[in-house]
């Protein structure tokens, strides 16, 4: 499970941000939100507030880019444009298998080459106090290097190249610690799913569709569950697909062109008459049968899913009924990360938390990211205030003020304008 995610001069983050999933155990309220462990808390969903284009997608891409780099699969961070810097910071503090372990890494993305690594493991005893053992810094600017047990050199260390994550680059087989970091930081970012509400693919679910299981009976009892009207909802032979309707030009959002048979055998059924889902059902029917895979498998095999725009084309009942799937105490070790709009989920009487709902603002300056929990008593926000009217009236900010009014009369100006001239 995530516990912190640290970025700096990485794509909308010009100065150090830190998103934190640390859940505050002096307040006892909804204690079933929390994942506690060996004297571990770890919140179990975030909601992620604010503008359009204000940094919450990046911190979605954030994730993702380490994801990629933990997993080999190559480095797609890129520093703030408005920064000269080339160096990008990012850094992570997570729950794997009952410890916390936290990595941090800076790359220049000019030269493409990582100038710092490290990997500890937080140690906490029975009174919450916590301590670092070091496992590995590698700091090639400042020729700082250092590994647990010894069992790797600076003559050693001169010899890799900086292309990649040390733990990539050699050979594990000689090193126990490093071999050992590898399956932890691997092993972490394999959970990790992340998926686009605005452009999730139907894939996951079709193959999950195609053998059937107790996952497979779970994903369709969802689908079925998130729409009254819907009977079944199946993968079919090819010859049970009778087509003859057209498909909707005007809906890209799973669009999956080589893929296309494989979605037309997705039927839908409704009052006994199969249909497939690609031609009759709504786009909010399809993201909720594409997102039920990645939802189901997350709750099932504790994993973690980061959905970026959670509440696009889906009606604010199911979306509030997807968290608190999340959040329920029958919920062990599955984790939910997710950027929103919908302020009818920001309910801190029924649903959550203080310290999990998260804003991002900006201004000329920087992006901020910062929590509810930020907000005490003392500024007047407290676990029985109405949250949804006080950020409406911007208490907390992250809330864009649109001027679109003056759109409208520029363009009844120059409507009129254009009338006299052409008279």
């Amino acid at each position: 499970m995530i516990i912190e995610i640290r970025a700096n001069n990485c794509y909308s983050f010009n100065e150090p941000i830190c998103l934190s999933m640390k859940a505050d155990m002096r307040n006892k309220k909804l204690s079933c939100n929390v994942h506690q462990e060996k004297n571990f808390s770890v919140l179990k969903t975030i909601g992620i507030y604010g503008p359009n284009n204000v940094g919450k997608t990046s911190l979605v891409t954030c994730i993702m880019a380490l994801k990629h780099i933990l997993l080999n699969k190559g480095n797609p961070l890129i520093p703030n444009i408005f920064n000269h810097n080339v160096i990008c910071e990012m850094g992570v503090t997570f729950l794997y298998e009952g410890k916390k372990f936290a990595y941090d890494f800076k790359y220049d993305t000019k030269k493409k080459e990582y100038l710092y690594e490290s990997f500890a493991e937080i140690i906490k005893d029975q009174y919450g106090n916590e301590k670092e053992e070091r496992w590995l810094v590698l700091d090639t600017s400042d020729k700082n290097f250092s590994f647990r047990n010894n069992e790797l050199t600076t003559d050693m260390i001169k010899l890799v190249t900086k292309s990649n994550v040390l733990f990539h680059l050699i050979d594990t087989g000689n090193s126990p610690t490093i071999d050992k970091m590898k399956e932890i930081l691997t092993g972490f970012a394999n959970k990790i799913d992340v998926i686009d509400m605005n452009n999730i693919p139907i894939e996951h679910t079709i193959t999950l569709m195609k053998n059937p299981n107790s996952l497979q009976k779970k994903i369709v009892d969802f689908i079925k569950n998130a729409d009254l009207y819907l009977d079944n909802f199946e993968y079919v032979d090819q010859e049970e697909v009778k087509i003859n309707v057209p498909l909707k030009p005007n809906e890209q959002v799973l669009d999956l062109p080589e893929k296309l048979m494989d979605q037309i055998r997705l039927v839908s059924t409704y009052k006994g008459k199969k249909v497939p889902s690609i031609i009759f059902d709504s786009t909010g029917t399809k993201k909720i049968a594409a997102m039920a895979s990645y939802v189901i498998e997350a709750l099932e095999q504790g994993r973690i899913l980061v959905v970026d725009e959670l509440d696009s084309s889906i009606h604010f009942r199911l979306t509030r009924a997807i968290v608190a799937m999340f959040n329920n105490e029958l919920n062990t070790d599955a984790q939910m990360i997710f950027t929103v709009h919908d302020i009818n989920l920001m309910d801190c009487k029924r649903l959550f938390r203080k310290e999990q709902i998260w804003f991002v603002s900006k201004d000329e300056e920087k992006v901020y990211v910062y929590s509810l929990a930020d907000f005490t008593a003392t500024d007047g926000v407290r676990d029985t205030s109405d949250i949804i009217e006080k950020y409406r009236k911007g208490f907390f900010a992250a809330l864009p003020e649109p001027e679109l009014i003056k759109s409208l009369l520029s363009f009844k100006v120059n409507t009129k304008k254009e009338f006299r001239d052409d008279k």
